[in-house]
């Protein structure tokens, strides 16, 4: 298979139960709710993403021929730190591209991997963190992992809190909208977190410490 990824960089985990944490992020290209085209945003099914998943480009972006040759690429960009090395997939969607072949080479060279997947498509089994986060208007066909991360608030009435609150997952999340209203958001996150203790507020520190 061959896989083509927008970029593959080191930084910190910016949200979620991993934030802080020291990563390789592998961001795949291409998503199943988006084209990422701007022209496409308003009949998208997820029209909130604010990342830049189009072509092969980024930073360590390029087309793979094989899972050695990604893996390799994602050791190389730990390239010796200390710990035990953490690789995020992400994307766009990455579970349109992650694979077993994927999974055993990353595992093979002693990395831990982490996923941010929208729920659309089954997880693979041998991912050793997976984050789901669900969007209105599509089916969610991956119903638990480590964390459900929900961008909030969101209008329709199958993306409230109260109906993914049942699933099994070990960690709720909401996410506050990014968007002309993010104060106003955040602060709806946090009254909602007091009213319901089970969910906790994720905030994107990435964009406010000016980490990539």
């Amino acid at each position: 298979m061959t896989y083509s990824v927008k970029e593959c960089y080191f930084t910190l985990q910016g949200e979620g139960a991993q934030a802080g944490r020291a990563a390789v992020f592998l961001r795949f290209a291409g998503c199943n709710l988006w084209s990422g085209r701007e022209e496409h945003r308003s009949t998208a099914v997820c029209r909130f993403c604010d990342t830049d998943f189009v072509g092969t480009d980024g930073e360590g972006g390029g087309k793979f021929l094989d899972a050695e040759s990604l893996a390799d690429a994602v050791v190389d960009t730990w390239a010796g730190r200390s710990g035990v090395p953490y690789v995020v997939c992400t994307g766009g969607e990455p579970l349109l591209q992650l694979d077993a072949a994927l999974i055993a080479a990353l595992h093979d060279r002693g990395l831990e991997i982490g996923v941010e997947t929208n729920g659309t498509i089954a997880a693979p089994a041998g991912i050793d963190w997976l984050c789901v986060s669900p969007k209105a208007d599509a089916p969610l066909v991956q119903r638990s992992g480590d964390e459900l991360k929900l961008v909030y608030p969101q209008a329709e009435p199958q993306a409230q809190p109260e109906h993914f609150a049942g699933l099994s997952f070990r960690h709720f999340f909401l996410q506050p909208c990014d968007d002309a209203n993010r104060e106003g958001n955040t602060r709806a996150a946090i009254d909602y977190c007091l009213a319901q203790p089970q969910w906790r507020l994720s905030l994107q520190t990435h964009k406010f410490t000016g980490i990539a």
